[in-house]
């Protein structure tokens, strides 16, 4: 994503099936059963994924394997037996792959044969495993671009501060991810515009992921939570700054527009939901006087009156969970002093 001031993306939203391949039931959203026979609704994905897992395990690549099966997870019920055999049959084949090592009689072999050229070909070879491990450094490289650009922006321990908040927030969707089951990569930050969690939503439902989105707004409430009590602890003006800018930044990601956080749990609330939100945000905006909250009635406002599809049935756990991270970073915007990102 391309988030604006700050945003953070940690959804990829897939084309749902709106209709059964097997029986043409119209099907809710998010549904992994059709409700009228029973049939898997993405069973052409798992077929393809399953092929592609089996093809991998013949040529010995048991690490990628393991991965195509754990990418059928999110298509399937949690508590199914097809879902149960992924999980365990994941865990044997992490087990294989820790057990093999390296051959370097091999590549001593193919040195030489190829004489003077065979250390360049024994390079040529590992480059893909050291460009993959280039790849995974994405996080760590793209965090300490970040805080630079931070660092010069606000200074250095308010700019590691803020980095640091950000980094908070997005490993509450990561692992938020992570314990439901499902594949995830470490966050990846873009320096000046936001952060977000590359994950496979397919298949998840939607309360799933509104859970997931909310619980990044959830960690930077407890970032915020800290940074306040250190600053009652001290006295230290920098403790509150980066308190308030918690608060802040995670109220912004809960406007419920396009791919933020708040968008995103925004797609698991019915219509009378959404009118119950836009009149607490209200509410909260008329007794903390914090405007923040009114830009996030103005999104469910959007949310009301303009809004495509909705979902098939309410999700009172999403409205309260959505409620209660809302009102708690008013209350901790209020209480600490200072106005916008910090004092």
């Amino acid at each position: 994503m391309k988030p604006q001031t700050f945003a953070s993306v940690s959804t990829i939203t897939p084309e749902l099936i709106r209709n059964c391949r097997r029986c043409s039931h119209e099907l809710a959203p998010g549904a992994l059963v059709c409700g009228q026979c029973h049939a898997l609704v993405h069973s052409e994905k798992l077929d393809q994924l399953a092929a592609e897992a089996k093809q991998l395990e013949a040529q010995g690549d048991l690490r990628q394997a393991r991965e195509h099966w754990l990418m059928g997870l999110p298509l399937l019920p949690a508590n199914s037996r097809q879902a149960s055999w992924i999980q365990d049959h994941a865990r044997s084949l992490d087990a294989a792959a820790n057990q093999i090592q390296p051959a370097p009689k091999s590549e001593n072999k193919w040195a030489q044969k190829l004489g003077p050229v065979g250390p360049v070909a024994i390079l040529l070879a590992k480059s893909k495993v050291l460009l993959t491990a280039i790849f995974k450094l994405k996080f760590l490289l793209s965090f300490v671009a970040f805080i630079g650009i931070y660092w010069a922006a606000f200074g250095m321990w308010f700019g590691v501060g803020f980095a640091m908040l950000i980094l908070i927030h997005e490993m509450g969707h990561f692992i938020d991810i992570k314990r439901r089951g499902l594949p995830a990569e470490m966050p990846v930050f873009l320096p000046g515009l936001g952060a977000y969690v590359r994950w496979q939503a397919l298949g998840v439902p939607l309360e799933t992921r509104a859970a997931i989105s909310l619980a990044g707004p959830l960690a930077g409430l407890f970032a915020a939570l800290a940074c306040a009590a250190l600053w009652w602890q001290t006295g230290n003006p920098l403790w509150a700054a980066l308190a308030r800018a918690s608060a802040v930044l995670n109220l912004l990601n809960l406007i419920p527009v396009w791919v933020l956080d708040g968008g995103q749990a925004a797609l698991a609330l019915s219509k009378t939901e959404r009118i119950v939100l836009l009149s607490i945000c209200l509410a909260l905006w008329l007794v903390l006087g914090e405007n923040m909250f009114f830009l996030v009635a103005l999104g469910f406002g959007y949310q009301v009156f303009f809004a495509g599809h909705l979902p098939a049935r309410p999700s009172r756990a999403t409205t309260i969970y959505f409620a209660a991270v809302l009102t708690a970073l008013g209350v901790m915007a209020w209480l600490i002093p200072g106005q916008g990102l910090g004092n």
